[in-house]
């Protein structure tokens, strides 16, 4: 594993997540103070989701033909334009209500808003194409302990940011954007100047060459058609598609359990989530290298399912701060294992031309649970009690430990689908 090619990767996706933390936590308060009610609230932060839904796939299948590098530095460029937006979302907005409807200014700021998320979702690929650097600069044998170094810098951005970004607010919503524009500005420079391309021409041209001879199909839900009939990818995606759900129905949902379980204000919320955050830093940081030396893919992702399966459950049911941050520390170690082990999973399951197409196809599926969760878990917590997202949750990944055992521990590996290649846009 070349730790040389590691290190500033760490540093681009750390620099990425901290500034989409910056100001993930914000976003709400700053479309309200424009009008915008609740439900848009709800669309706003989804279209981003639903954005990335698109892009990821498109972005991820670019870099197989094009390079690593090129497609980082059109993914971070898009990052500094969208945040830029947002930063000036209110004159942008202001001058275009005066030019075409002054009456309607504030709708005008949040359409700019919308705008923003969008264009950075869109282009927001970056951890797919650098999961897919990391499998180029990589063995199979080191690959999920550098795809954990990956995950650490994910998640140490994930703790910083929001703290960051409540700070910032002091001088007004838009400086978390402004901030969080110059770190992906800074970023943009670290990868031109320290990042060298991990896919060399050679080898850029035999993808191109392989690209060629298959039938161009441009719809995606064709493409995941095609991925989740393949004997080895389709069950992986199965996993990571319905894991990603019981856990985005816990990150969405979290701070409104906290509130009516609990009894947290938003401090103590964001202490406990700190919590969970600094737990999965560890797991994929450190611990996740030290497991793939004594376990197979198989048994990592069989195990992880259990402990996630077992700690969800009981989430639904803890009674005060002291079980719910015993509960967490499995929970945040089983998430952690499992969103390291599958990528490296999938990235061992195609051929290496189609391993930035595959965690693309692999990242729309998880920004399409990011899209579905927040109303299914509402719901669940409004209609039944904030015992139910947990008990939700809980039953689905049951259903996921059985599907899993049964595709990837009772049967052997299939070989490897022929080409031509799994199509991903």
């Amino acid at each position: 594993m070349n730790r040389k090619l590691l290190l500033p990767l760490f540093f681009i996706v750390f620099v990425d997540l901290l500034g989409f933390s910056l100001i993930l936590p914000l976003l709400p308060y700053y479309a309200e103070s424009f009008g915008a009610t609740p439900f848009i609230v709800g669309l706003l932060v989804a279209s981003y989701a639903a954005a990335q839904l698109i892009g990821a796939p498109l972005l991820g299948r670019l870099s197989d033909r094009y390079g690593r590098r090129p497609i980082l530095l059109l993914s971070v460029a898009g990052t500094f334009g969208g945040f830029l937006l947002l930063g000036f979302a209110q004159p942008v907005g202001e001058a275009l209500a005066r030019s075409l409807s002054p009456a309607s200014a504030n709708l005008f700021v949040v359409a700019v808003l919308f705008a923003s998320r969008i264009l950075d979702g869109l282009t927001g690929g970056n951890l797919s194409v650098a999961q897919a650097y990391i499998a180029d600069v990589t063995d199979e044998s080191s690959r999920a302990q550098g795809l954990g170094l990956i995950g650490a810098a994910f998640g140490l951005g994930f703790i910083i940011g929001p703290a960051a970004g409540g700070f910032l607010s002091t001088w007004g919503y838009s400086a978390p954007a402004f901030a969080a524009a110059a770190l992906s500005f800074a970023n943009l420079a670290l990868i031109y100047v320290y990042l060298p391309e991990s896919l060399s021409e050679c080898r850029r041209a035999e993808i191109a060459a392989l690209q060629a001879h298959r039938a161009r199909t441009p719809l995606s839900l064709a493409a995941l058609q095609k991925a989740i009939t393949r004997p080895r990818v389709g069950p992986l995606l199965h996993i990571r598609v319905l894991f990603g759900l019981a856990f985005s129905i816990f990150q969405t949902v979290f701070a409104l359990y906290a509130q009516y379980r609990l009894g947290f204000d938003a401090r103590s919320t964001g202490y406990v989530l700190a919590y969970v955050g600094i737990l999965a830093v560890f797991v994929q940081g450190f611990a996740i290298g030290r497991l793939a030396k004594h376990f197979s893919d198989k048994q990592l992702i069989l195990g992880g399912l259990v402990i996630f399966t077992l700690s969800v459950s009981a989430w639904a049911f803890v009674p005060n701060l002291i079980s719910l941050l015993i509960v967490m520390a499995p929970l945040a170690f089983a998430g952690g294992v499992l969103n390291v082990v599958l990528s490296s999973a999938l990235s061992k399951s195609v051929y290496p031309e189609e391993i930035g197409g595959t965690l693309g196809l692999a990242t729309s599926l998880e920004s399409f649970t990011r899209i579905l969760a927040p109303s299914l878990g509402g719901f669940l917590l409004q209609s039944l009690g904030t015992w139910a997202p947990g008990a939700f949750s809980g039953l689905l990944m049951l259903w996921v430990v059985w599907f899993a055992y049964r595709r990837l521990v009772l049967y052997p590996d299939p070989p490897l689908s022929p080409r031509p290649l799994v199509e991903s846009a």
